[in-house]
């Protein structure tokens, strides 16, 4: 079995209570696999910091209900323990229709991703303005959906003994198992800003604020009761049917992309890819760094903050998302490397671009002071920061062939951002739409030059792993170039 860790609403403290978690066992030198519901890349690095293990996301959206079931079943079996963070309330997700077509109200909820998995559930219920009440809320919740099973609650944010015993009075008549109750932990807390948590990378001081958590999982959880419920087991056929979907995950004719074909007989990899991942730039699926690496691509992670030039002998570039405009300044003041970046491009290497990655790549930011700092210049547009946020799954039909995808293909991602473009591109790379109605979304997308792929839409290739390949025969055909020059 594992657990999911959910919420009757955003803002409960599901993540306070999934890190709690991850700390105390993590104390006891026991190995974990988390994964985190949705397209968030921030709790996942939360995770990963504590456990060592990087976390894996689960989004039917933008993979597959099969995928998800896949990567859970893959990375779950790794570990004695595993635990699964949701997303919002448990029940809110977006209208859909599942592989047998029948409409779902809550696609790619938490409680989606708890019946494709078939996993209990740890209800997560912040009472801080509740006494009596807690009982409607959790009976609600218990009743509401029959396939979800909830095995117990976790009581956020309990002000006081006698506040306590109000609430375990008024839970009793349910019989449902309390397995953790939080008090209050205001001396506790991880700064956040425009975008959500402030990343791992940018807190000096987490280790201390992830023993303290450890300290607290030891005392306010009933371990007895919580760990055969986490102990991950045989999550095979016993537990579901993997579907041979040819978009998952364990198609392994999809994943292998004959290998053989391209790799060197040495074994050696076939192309090196530049990866920026530093304070600026840090917004990666595990699994798309993965498949890279399965088709043959060496990663280089490098840091457009610090570093001088890009790394030598590269043939592909990759620019997450992330916080460019927090750092707006020192990307700005670091000439040599914005030269040596800026030289690359032009001169033809394949570089993928997403949205804060698409940031750099314009002639400046103008960040939330009003400020302008140049940056890499390709792009002819300027990205400014203001207070709207674009947010929400996308359908985006390619208006182009491009570096990564063909003329009238329909990829499926997400955007998060606070920036926008002061010119648009004049032949956008995308028309969108949301995802859950035909709504036009508007044009976006850079493909010019035509070795670039940028657009403020975040993927994941789990489930689209033609888009890799693709970037792997561009970065081929580059370095055959190179050579031949």
């Amino acid at each position: 079995m594992a657990l999911v860790i959910a919420g009757e609403r955003s803002g409960v403290g599901k993540t306070t209570v999934t890190l709690t978690l991850l700390a105390s066992l993590c104390r006891r030198a026991i190995a974990v696999q988390s994964f985190k519901v949705g397209p968030d890349y921030i709790d996942p690095m939360f995770h990963q910091h504590v456990t060592g293990l990087a976390c894996r996301n689960l989004d039917p959206v933008l993979t597959s209900e099969a995928y998800v079931q896949s990567c859970f079943t893959i990375h779950s079996q790794k570990s004695q323990y595993s635990l699964v963070e949701g997303v919002m309330g448990l029940f809110d997700g977006i209208s859909s229709f599942a592989n047998d077509k029948i409409p779902i109200t809550d696609f790619a909820s938490t409680a989606h991703i708890a019946r494709l998995l078939n996993l209990p559930v740890v209800l997560v219920i912040d009472c801080s303005r509740l006494s009596g009440s807690v009982a409607a809320i959790a009976h609600g919740y218990c009743t509401f959906d029959p396939n979800i099973k909830i095995a117990g609650l976790v009581l956020n944010r309990v002000g006081s003994d006698r506040h306590l015993t109000l609430l375990k009075n008024a839970l009793e008549p349910l019989n449902l198992p309390i397995l953790g109750i939080m008090r209050r932990q205001d001396d506790i807390t991880i700064p956040d800003r425009h975008l959500g948590l402030v990343p791992t990378a940018e807190l000096p001081e987490l280790d201390a604020v992830i023993n303290r958590l450890a300290d607290l999982g030891d005392s306010c959880f009933d371990w007895e009761r919580l760990l055969p419920l986490l102990q991950s087991g045989d999550k095979g056929e016993k537990q579901f049917k993997i579907q041979n979907d040819a978009r998952g995950l364990a198609n392994a004719a999809l994943t292998k992309f004959k290998i053989e074909e391209c790799l060197s007989l040495s074994g050696k990899a076939v192309v090196r890819v530049a990866v920026a991942r530093d304070r600026a730039f840090n917004f990666y699926y595990q699994d798309n760094l993965d498949l890279l690496q399965k088709l043959g691509a060496e990663l280089v992670f490098w840091s457009p903050l610090a570093d001088s030039e890009l790394p030598e002998n590269v043939q592909g570039i990759y620019f997450g998302g992330g916080f460019p405009e927090v750092f707006a300044q020192q990307l700005s003041e670091n000439i040599s490397l914005r030269k040596s970046v800026k030289n690359a491009i032009l001169q033809g290497i394949p570089t993928i671009a997403e949205c804060g990655g698409l940031m750099y790549l314009c002639e400046q930011i103008i960040d939330f002071a009003g400020e302008s700092w140049p940056m890499l210049g390709v792009l002819p547009t300027s990205a400014e920061m203001g207070g709207r946020l674009t947010l929400g799954y996308r359908r985006a039909v390619a208006l182009q062939d491009s570096l990564l995808i063909n003329s009238g293909t329909n990829i499926y991602g997400h955007e998060f951002h606070r920036s926008r473009l002061k010119t648009p591109p004049n032949q956008p790379l995308f028309e969108t739409y949301r995802y859950d109605c035909a709504e036009n979304m508007g044009y976006e997308g850079w493909n010019l030059p035509a070795n670039i792929h940028a657009s403020y839409i975040h993927l994941h290739w789990g489930a689209t792993v033609e888009i890799p390949q693709q970037f792997i025969h561009k970065c081929l055909e580059f370095k055959t170039i190179a050579v031949d020059c």
